[in-house]
């Protein structure tokens, strides 16, 4: 008899695995995912914050907002119905929100979807502030 050998990537893969085999409904959509993943930096003086987000189409399933330091994504990966045996891509609502850096300019944002990741630009205004050793003296 042949044994078929799941292969996780880690302790939480495993859970999730476990959980889902004895639960009758799967576990996708318990806050776990859908997770958007997303990496940040400074280009020319704008911040620049790249999210993963395939599969979506930016015109009706994605909103970009910024309320006070808080720049916010949200939106939703709808499915199509069929018949599958496996399911590892995650659909539903999600959101991520990320805090602004100092001096963001969040009436100039900007945002574009090219090939499944959504940038958004945020020009700043302040310079950086320098680092400075402040030096720590024996209290008397």
């Amino acid at each position: 008899m042949t044994t078929v050998a799941r292969r996780t990537s880690g302790p939480m893969a495993e859970m999730l695995d476990w959980l889902e085999s004895i639960s009758p409904s799967s576990v996708h959509g318990l806050g776990l995912a859908p997770y958007v993943r997303v990496e940040d930096y400074v280009d020319d003086g704008d911040y620049v914050l790249r999210a993963e987000l395939p599969g979506i189409d930016p015109e009706k399933d994605v909103e970009v907002t910024v309320e006070n330091d808080l720049l916010t994504i949200r939106g939703e990966r709808r499915e199509e119905t069929k018949d599958k045996s496996h399911r590892e891509f995650h659909y539903g609502s999600f959101r991520r929100t990320i805090t602004l850096p100092k001096g963001a300019s969040a009436d100039k944002v900007t945002a574009s979807y090219t090939d499944g990741v959504l940038e958004v630009r945020v020009p700043t205004t302040a310079e950086e502030i320098p680092s400075v050793k402040v030096p720590v003296h024996r209290a008397e």
